[in-house]
C-alpha cells in the first residue's frame, strides 16, 4: 500500500490543515506531470488519489490506521449515533415518499398543495444536515491527540457522518 502522507511529504497526522495539503499537493502534481521532466502518467494519478485520499477525514484515517496496521474491529453504535439514526431515517423515507408524490403530480395544483409539506421536509432535512456538520466538526477537534484506538473510533463515527450528509443532499436534490 502507497503511503499517501508520504507521497504528498506530509506527516502522518489525524488531523492535516487544508491549506497545507492542498499546498503539497499542488506541488506534487506539478512534478508529477506527465510534461514534467521525471512525471508520469500513473504518478500523476496516485498524487491526486493520495490527495483525495487525505482530503476526507474518513478516508484519512481509515489510510492511517491500515499504516499503523491497526487490525478492523467492530465499532460499537453509541446511543448519540443510534438517535441521529433514528431521526434521519424517517425523514429519509419521507422525502423519497414525497419527491415519489411530486413525480405524479401532474397539475400545477397537485404540485402546489405539496409546497408545505416539502418546505417543512426541506427544513428538517437541512436541520439534520446542520446537526451532522456540527457533530463532524466537533468529532474532528477531538484528533489532535487522539490514540489510534480513538482515531478508529472516529473514523467509524465520520464514515456514518459523511454517508447521512451525501444522502441529505440527495434527498434535498430529489425534491427540487
Amino acid at each position: 500500500m502507497r503511503d499517501c502522507f508520504e507521497l504528498l511529504g506530509l506527516p502522518r497526522r489525524a488531523l492535516l490543515d487544508e491549506g497545507e495539503l492542498q499546498a503539497a499537493w499542488h506541488q506534487k502534481s506539478r512534478e508529477a506531470h506527465p510534461d514534467h521532466p521525471g512525471g508520469s502518467a500513473t504518478l500523476a494519478a496516485e498524487v491526486n488519489a493520495a490527495y483525495e485520499t487525505l482530503l476526507a477525514p474518513e478516508k484519512r484515517l481509515k489510510h492511517l490506521l491500515e499504516l499503523h496496521e491497526v487490525p478492523w474491529r467492530t465499532i460499537p453504535i453509541s446511543a448519540e449515533i443510534m438517535t441521529l439514526f433514528s431521526q434521519i431515517g424517517p425523514q429519509l423515507q419521507n422525502a423519497a415518499a414525497l419527491a415519489k408524490k411530486k413525480q405524479t403530480a401532474t397539475s400545477a395544483l397537485a404540485k402546489a398543495l405539496l409546497a408545505p409539506e416539502e418546505m417543512k421536509l426541506r427544513e428538517a432535512l437541512e436541520d439534520l444536515g446542520t446537526q451532522i456538520e456540527s457533530k463532524r466538526t466537533e468529532l474532528l477537534g477531538t484528533l489532535d491527540q487522539a490514540t489510534l484506538d480513538q482515531i478508529q473510533v472516529a473514523q467509524a463515527k465520520l464514515a456514518y457522518f459523511a454517508k447521512w450528509q451525501g444522502q441529505i443532499r440527495e434527498s434535498l436534490l430529489a425534491l427540487m
